[in-house]
């Protein structure tokens, strides 16, 4: 019981490794709470300090999403408490203890986790998000219609009660960091997003 619980402390500590932060800081050389949208994202580290920056910092926080979790589901041990592990993870990254619990809004990191617990209805959420932010050209719009479907997704794809609740969890999490961007999206301010744009 005692390893399990430091387990989590562990996954909690994993994600919060604050890499958008990091990467701000030894590329862009700023502090990438003060620009942009002053979120601790990959979308704003990819607006405010360039396409290579946001790309290292989207690979970095799916890993540290996928890896504690994907480790952990190689052990022996109950769905439950994996989705416990992978809810530690996201809460980190939202709530990460380096930055005053001040993170991002879990999209990437929350990709990676589901991945590694529920991969086949992450993989068609991701193709929701992917269509909508394609023909939308909004990364919030796309998130949060990722982040409705992943719990419909997986009821119709007849995953089990634990990893139909752990998805709807995610969801009203990533929703609710979401909710000045859908106040902007209802007032037509919602910046449009190019992924491969300068400085």
């Amino acid at each position: 019981m005692l390893i399990k619980i430091l387990y989590i402390i562990f996954a909690y500590l994993c994600g919060s490794i604050p890499f958008s932060y990091i990467v701000a800081k030894m590329i862009g050389k700023i502090d990438i709470r003060t620009v942009g949208s002053g979120n601790s994202g990959t979308t704003n580290v990819f607006r405010s300090v360039g396409s290579v920056a946001g790309i290292i910092v989207f690979v970095a926080d799916v890993s540290k999403g996928f890896i504690p979790v994907h480790f952990m589901t190689l052990m022996n041990g109950s769905f439950f408490y994996f989705t416990i592990v992978a809810l530690a993870v996201i809460l980190g990254h939202v709530f990460t203890i380096f930055l005053n619990f001040k993170g991002g809004k879990g999209i990437a990191t929350g990709f990676g986790v589901s991945l590694a617990l529920m991969p086949l209805p992450t993989l068609v959420a991701f193709a929701v998000f992917g269509l909508i932010f394609i023909f939308s050209g909004y990364v919030s719009l796309g998130s949060i219609c990722a982040a409705i479907s992943f719990p419909l997704i997986s009821y119709f794809l007849k995953c089990d009660a634990v990893a139909t609740i752990f998805a709807c969890t995610v969801a009203i999490l990533i929703i609710y960091k979401h909710k000045g961007n859908i106040k902007r999206l209802k007032n037509g301010s919602e910046n449009r997003f190019r992924v491969f744009k300068g400085r």
